[in-house]
């Protein structure tokens, strides 16, 4: 019998939890399920992200940097929600990359990358 993977929910540091939820909310359309001064997890469909709250210090570390790719069956709907929304601009749309996919991207406030991508 093999365990059957369910899905990955990424934490993202976070400066500011609550302007991070609401920039989430706008710009990617996620959903609140829990928030607290240190701590929050967003939902949209079956992908979660938790955003975790870090003092930007030198024994707390902020860093930034993470990457997310999240994969989804057609890019054009969604791309074009999130040239709406002001995510991103109509040109970060890249079609039929050299390596089999067409994706597009973005950073979050805290320099965070999230990627949707379609596999060709």
């Amino acid at each position: 019998m093999k365990t059957k993977l369910l899905h990955v929910s990424p934490v993202l540091p976070s400066q500011d939890i609550d302007r991070d939820v609401a920039w989430y909310e706008k710009y990617i359309g996620f959903s609140l399920l829990h928030k607290d001064s240190m701590y929050a997890v967003m939902r949209r469909e079956n992908i979660y992200f938790h955003l975790q709250w870090h003092a930007d210090t030198e024994d707390d570390p902020l860093l930034g940097g993470s990457v997310v790719k999240i994969f989804v069956d057609d890019i054009q709907p969604i791309f074009e929600e999130f040239v709406d929304r002001g995510t991103i601009k109509p040109e970060k749309l890249r079609l039929k990359t050299d390596w089999g996919t067409s994706e597009f991207g973005f950073y979050d406030l805290n320099n965070n990358a999230v990627f949707f991508v379609q596999d060709l």
